[in-house]
């Protein structure tokens, strides 16, 4: 049987099969630059599910909207787990393909199986406490980040009132890990060893293979402590709501919150920053409303972070657009690509002040993100603080000459090159929180400051100050 797909011409439905197919390379120059022509190059080609090449591993792309809620609400019939990979199964994915370590890493967000659903129930409780804002680790966490984004702030200050800063180097990135390792209850400033490490992995560059493994070994070593000596953080809750999980595997699910909330969280920090500046007034004046959330739910609706989700397997021969997904394919769901599909982009209005939350940039279904409210927290009350601590914020760069990173997963800014004016005198941070406390009666527990200034992180970001000037 074959079908009419745009200007490709037709596709066998039945007897496509994956591993006969030569697709086209994914992440090329013009993925890195323009992703969306080539989303949209595939749709013309293939339609909503197009097979692509991820590095030498072939793939089926899903590119459109309705196709990618079919896959993400459906867990039996498109279940995660590399265990369900009929080519890796059969020793056809390389040992050293560039894509195999991130995914080898068990944790929640990939693994299939019986084991997921009391992984899940533990993260949602251990979770609950940092997301209910009724609770006081709510209140302690909100009050850190304001309190963090201040210190960051600040220190670009160091360079003078006005002048030129890299905000993302000197705010996106360092806020939310400062936040994670806040949340993983690190020792003074003993994680930022491990942070630093968290930025060499998300780079992917020559350095990562022994970063990550410095930084397993560092979780590991936190993980042990909180099993002997528990405390109010993330580890010591998802030990108390899941006892069973070895050091090993709750080192695996700390890499997790570390590496999705920093990686995730910073991108929308930065992309979230661009869109006020560069909106038109109507951005601008919803933020100074109060309105930050609606600036980042536009935000992740035409510049997702996290572009594409880790693969879901078919777990029998599925129709699925214009082709048949045969069992143990991996099925790849591009957010990105889905919220540019007609389908959904042309029934969103662009000038309406609240927008929709039919995005799928957390996911769909029982395995939405179970950090979104967190995330979401996070990046709200670091866009806020700058905007309130920054009088003037102008892009030093026009908006088409920033210069974006793309990986299998991710999208964000390389660098937010910004020239800034510091409003007059900065705020205590209870003045600026609503609902928060001041540090000391809150209970956040804060670094000492003669501390965070001896830590790897604080050097880091010091010899950023005043560069590009």
């Amino acid at each position: 049987m074959e079908s009419q797909v745009g200007d490709g011409g037709s596709v066998d439905l039945d007897g496509a099969r994956l591993e006969t197919m030569t697709p086209e390379p994914l992440l090329t120059r013009d993925y890195e630059t323009r992703p969306s022509l080539v989303y949209e190059r595939l749709r013309q080609r293939h339609g909503p599910v197009a097979p692509v090449d991820l590095l030498g591993v072939p793939a089926w792309l899903v590119l459109g909207y309705r196709e990618a809620l079919e896959v993400l609400q459906d867990d039996a019939g498109w279940p995660k787990g590399l265990e369900n990979w009929r080519a890796r199964s059969e020793g056809r994915v390389p040992a050293d393909w560039p894509l195999g370590p991130s995914l080898e890493v068990n944790h929640v967000l990939i693994q299939g199986g019986p084991g997921y659903r009391p992984l899940r129930t533990a993260w949602d409780a251990a979770l609950k406490p940092f997301q209910d804002p009724r609770h006081p680790q709510a209140k302690r966490l909100k009050t850190a980040v304001t309190a963090y984004a201040d210190e960051l702030i600040s220190l670009v200050g160091q360079a003078g009132g006005t002048g030129l800063a890299d905000l993302s180097a000197q705010f996106s990135r360092p806020l939310p890990l400062m936040v994670a390792s806040h949340l993983l209850g690190f020792p003074g400033s003993q994680g930022d060893d491990a942070l630093m490490d968290m930025w060499r992995v998300l780079d992917a560059g020559p350095d990562a293979e022994p970063a990550l493994e410095r930084l397993l070994a560092a979780l590991a070593e936190l993980a042990a402590v909180k099993l002997e000596k528990p405390g109010d953080d993330f580890p010591s809750y998802l030990l108390a709501a899941h006892p069973e999980l070895t050091l090993d595997e709750l080192a695996r699910e700390l890499f997790m919150l570390l590496g999705m909330t920093s990686d995730h969280v910073g991108i929308l920090i930065s992309n979230t920053v661009v869109e006020v500046i560069s909106g038109e007034g109507g951005v601008r004046a919803s933020l100074s409303a109060g309105m930050v959330r609606e600036s980042m739910n536009r935000v992740v609706m035409r510049k997702p972070p996290l572009v594409n989700f880790v693969p879901r397997f078919a777990a029998k021969d599925t129709p699925l657009g214009n082709y048949t997904i045969r069992a143990g394919d991996p099925v790849w769901v591009s957010s990105a690509a889905a919220h540019a599909d007609p389908l959904f982009a042309d029934n969103v209005c662009p000038s309406t002040t609240v927008s929709t939350r039919a995005h799928l940039s957390w996911g769909a279904g029982r395995r939405q993100c179970p950090a979104r409210e967190l995330a979401s927290t996070v990046a709200a009350v670091g866009v806020g603080r700058l905007f309130e601590r920054f009088s003037h914020l102008d892009l030093a760069l026009p908006v088409d000459q920033l210069p974006w990173r793309s990986s299998p997963f991710m999208r964000g800014l390389r660098s937010l090159p910004v020239r800034y004016e510091l409003a007059a005198m900065p705020e205590q941070p209870s003045a600026h929180t609503p609902g928060a406390e001041p540090a000391e009666s809150a209970g956040a527990v804060l670094p000492d400051p003669a501390v965070r200034q001896r830590s790897s992180l604080w050097r880091y970001l010091t010899g950023l100050i005043g560069v590009g000037r």
